[in-house]
């Protein structure tokens, strides 16, 4: 089991992190138990010297929306660690109905154990800048970093996950298969693009219990205040399509850097991969 922790006592059973500067990602497997449930996390990682950045990729997408940071080689040197969150990708999940944001924060806390990671970076997409928004709030004086992709922070955010409410279906088949349908034809960029792939990235059983607790979180979880409460440096970035989400003056007034991505909508890692990460680059401090 490698250890991502630069902070971290030297352990003679565990290669150091810091003997590789530009290391590739490395494809594994991790075994967790997650409130009594068994996951096995399809994690890519890499060792490195510089503090570890957590990504945490949003519905729909897998943990490959960032394996083109090894092409930056301004992130050269970091720790690097992505998984596919349980229910999605090439993750395997014992109980689908059991996640839900509150699951996802501990599926990062034990990861992040896994690799004995202390402090840490961390970027997170949509469902992912929830959670990443709930760690961070949970545990602040371990985040360093905090770039939230347009991670839910008000119920304006909900618009995907409030499908759960406006469309509601016992059947978790066929209220996915409606969703992909309405996802497809919407006119946002990369829409039809996400919504070809979402059979393959999602397991309909885990859809209706993230979307439902995404939607709680954003109506009564004082999402907003959590996030300017902070202490770590923080980004907010979002397409040029939402540039009519009312709390981008707020987050502006609050210290926080909002960075807009032209020619996009929810998704830049789809519609402008270049400007997401030279936008990423810019709020490490490396451009």
């Amino acid at each position: 089991m490698p250890s991502l922790n630069t902070n971290a006592a030297p352990d003679a059973t565990r290669p150091s992190i810091k003997s590789e500067t530009h290391a590739a990602l490395t494809l594994t497997t991790v075994d967790l138990d997650v409130q009594g449930v068994g996951l096995k996390l399809s994690t890519m990682f890499r060792p490195g010297p510089k503090p570890p950045i957590l990504f945490l990729h949003g519905f729909g997408s897998t943990k490959e929306d960032y394996a083109d940071i090894v092409l930056h080689p301004e992130f050269d040197g970091h720790a690097v660690i992505a998984y596919d969150a349980p229910g999605c990708g090439a993750s395997e999940c014992t109980d689908l109905k059991k996640i839900s944001i509150p699951f996802l924060v501990e599926t990062a806390r034990g990861l992040l154990a896994h690799f004995s990671v202390d402090t840490f970076h961390v970027v997170g997409h949509s469902m992912g800048g929830l959670t990443a928004l709930m760690l961070a709030d949970a545990e602040p004086d371990r985040v360093l970093g905090f770039a939230d992709i347009e991670g839910n922070v008000a119920p304006e955010d909900c618009f995907l996950s409030r499908q759960v409410v406006d469309f509601p279906n016992d059947d978790d088949d066929v209220f996915f298969e409606k969703f992909i349908e309405r996802t497809w034809h919407s006119n946002h960029y990369a829409s039809a693009l996400y919504a070809a792939d979402l059979r393959h990235r999602v397991r309909a059983g885990a859809v209706k219990g993230i979307f439902a607790s995404m939607v709680e979180l954003s109506d009564h979880g004082h999402l907003m205040e959590r996030f300017l409460a902070l202490p770590c440096p923080t980004l907010f970035m979002h397409g040029e399509q939402n540039d009519g989400l009312s709390y981008l003056p707020k987050l502006r007034e609050n210290g926080v850097t909002v960075a807009r991505i032209q020619s996009c909508g929810h998704f830049p890692m789809y519609s402008n991969p270049v400007e997401m990460w030279r936008t990423l680059s810019r709020f490490f401090g490396y451009s």
